[in-house]
């Protein structure tokens, strides 16, 4: 069985640092910091479209192609500030592994993506990690998902995506894969519109290994 996770939301809290990134980024180019919450909504689709949306909220021209690099720099600094596990997430992940290949499947760009696995030491839990940098695309592309199945060599039936946004959920749909959906992610509020209750719905990182019928 493989288990493919997203990474902000599912398996970290990041909001902190990446809120305070787009803030910083914001407040070089003389405008006003917005509100964690507010920034965090904006988070899921990669790095340029949440500089996109983060300047324009601040009434600040969205001139993504000098914005990006600074913003990747600024958050380069901060990576690993305030970013967590969830409470529950290590002890999760130990559970899965006993019983499924792991994968990560992120929009955060790869060089970021490692060094936040590395650095909460849970990188080699994973066979597989692809950033929102990589030729595969972003999702909802489902190319990302679909080249981690067939590198697998398992059924997209034996498959499963554990996501927290309405991203993750398209993704999933597009490629026939499960969607398990953690409740506690900060996307999982915009996924609930789509939601049609054939998904499996986690409260918490320990209930992810009995929804899956993993672990213990």
């Amino acid at each position: 069985m493989l288990v493919v996770f997203d990474l902000d939301g599912t398996l970290i809290d990041s909001r902190v640092d990446l809120a305070q990134s787009a803030n910083a980024l914001i407040i070089e180019r003389g405008g006003e910091p917005l509100p964690v919450e507010r920034i965090t909504g904006m988070v899921g689709e990669g790095a340029k479209l949440l500089v996109q949306r983060a300047l324009t909220a601040a009434g600040l021209a969205p001139d993504v192609d000098t914005a990006l690099p600074r913003f990747l720099d600024l958050y380069d600094e901060r990576l690993l500030a305030h970013t967590e596990l969830y409470p529950g997430t290590r002890e999760m992940l130990d559970a899965v592994a006993g019983n499924a290949r792991l994968a990560v499947l992120t929009n955060k760009p790869q060089h970021h993506t490692e060094r936040i696995l590395d650095g909460l030491s849970i990188r080699s839990h994973f066979a597989a990690v692809i950033g929102g940098d990589s030729p595969l695309g972003r999702k909802p592309d489902p190319a990302g998902l679909q080249h981690l199945v067939r590198q697998a060599q398992v059924s997209e039936s034996d498959t499963v995506l554990v996501g927290d946004s309405a991203i993750d959920l398209r993704t999933a749909r597009a490629a026939g894969i499960r969607i398990c959906l953690v409740r506690f992610g900060f996307g999982f509020t915009h996924a609930e519109p789509e939601l049609t209750g054939a998904e499996l719905i986690a409260d918490a990182p320990r209930d992810i290994p009995r929804l899956l019928q993993l672990g213990h």
